[in-house]
């Protein structure tokens, strides 16, 4: 699976104490979580959404969108909460500890991308994406989700949990996106063909979509935005959509290699072309015309996507300028090596990516836009 990371979701300074999340001697305890939030709607779980066939992926997806906007509603509505706490230490204080935690993330996330912080999907797609994915097993990912659960309820398993489990101790961070992260992974385990772009936007949304969704809540809305939270998150949503399909589209060759193809097939045949004809790997006029309704339609989402990023608070949208604008060069690259996906990469070099940081500067000081 070609991974998709968007946005800081654990800032340093957002740091409390760690000792009341990871258990000492044999002793749990649980931080303190943001209050649950029941819905008329009756959405227990995505998976559920997802057995029925009735409803498209983007009706299913948007349930999860409708949950997690109902948190950050609940919580802009409300007066600061007082996270401070005054438990003593043993040894080191909270803060150091908590200190440490944050660190190690950044290192590791410095071993694959400088920009990218997101630690807990990093190591979910690691597992089927890394060098023991072929080691992974469904029951494995069944375990990894536990963790996820004890994660959030304030029991991390190390400190690189414990950072995260902190930030979601005090944003209103849903689990269900999380949840459906590791849906995506095991989709990749059991899944190489896509009949249509619905099941193509599901597995889009479970392994992209979701950072968008886990991020929002703490990237922040700006106060003086009028947009409606479920806008803003539907432009997230619509973000990691849109990377998810340029990692596709860059990526055909190298997921041809490995039996690979995360194209929807319908859109294939009407097009002329088969499996053989991406094995064979021959840039012809039926794949270039196909291709370019396929970077049509990545560009819609970042356009969709670029709607909200003007919502966000003042401090979260440069990066997240930079990275769609980066990301969307991408399909540009495509373009300029004649669709030719197969042998050659199409990449960003350098100077566009330098060229390219003072204008998502300044798109990032204009504001909030007229979103409705």
């Amino acid at each position: 699976m070609a991974g998709v990371l968007l946005w800081v979701i654990a800032p340093k300074e957002n740091a409390t104490a760690l000792l009341s999340l990871i258990p000492r001697s044999g002793k749990q305890k649980r931080s303190r979580l943001c209050p649950g939030v029941k819905f008329s709607t009756g959405v227990s779980a995505f998976s559920s959404a997802v057995a029925n066939p009735a409803r498209s992926s983007e009706e299913k997806v948007y349930e999860v969108v409708l949950k997690q906007a109902a948190l950050v509603k609940e919580q802009r509505q409300k007066k600061a909460l007082d996270w401070k706490r005054t438990d003593e230490t043993e040894g080191m204080t909270d803060w150091d500890l908590l200190n440490e935690a944050y660190e190690r993330c950044g290192e590791v996330c410095a071993e694959y991308a400088k920009t990218f912080y997101l630690v807990w999907c990093r190591r979910t797609d690691e597992l089927v994406d890394g060098p023991n994915a072929p080691h992974i097993t469904p029951r494995a990912l069944d375990r990894w989700e536990k963790r996820l659960d004890d994660l959030f309820e304030g029991r991390p398993y190390d400190m690189l949990d414990a950072a995260l489990s902190d930030t979601v101790s005090k944003y209103p961070v849903d689990i269900q996106p999380f949840k459906d992260m590791i849906e995506g992974m095991r989709l990749d385990l059991r899944k190489s063909r896509y009949k249509n772009f619905d099941e193509l936007y599901l597995y889009c949304y479970y392994v992209a979509g979701t950072v968008g969704l886990m991020s929002v809540p703490v990237m922040g809305i700006a106060p003086e935005s009028k947009a409606s939270t479920e806008s803003v998150y539907n432009a997230a949503l619509a973000l990691g959509i849109a990377n998810q399909l340029t990692n596709i589209l860059r990526d055909v060759g190298e997921d041809a290699r490995r039996g690979r193809i995360y194209l929807p097939q319908d859109e294939l045949a009407r097009a002329g072309l088969s499996d053989d004809d991406i094995f064979c790997g021959q840039v012809t006029d039926k794949w270039r015309n196909f291709m370019k309704d396929q970077i049509k339609r990545a560009r819609m989402f970042f356009d969709e996507a670029e709607r909200g990023v003007a919502e966000l608070n003042a401090a979260s949208r440069w990066p997240v300028w930079a990275s769609l604008l980066l990301y969307r060069q991408i399909l540009d690259a495509l373009e300029e090596n004649d669709y030719n996906n197969f042998t050659k990469r199409a990449y960003v070099g350098k100077a566009k990516k330098f060229a390219s940081l003072p204008v998502a500067y300044g798109r990032a000081l204009m504001g909030s836009s007229k979103l409705a």
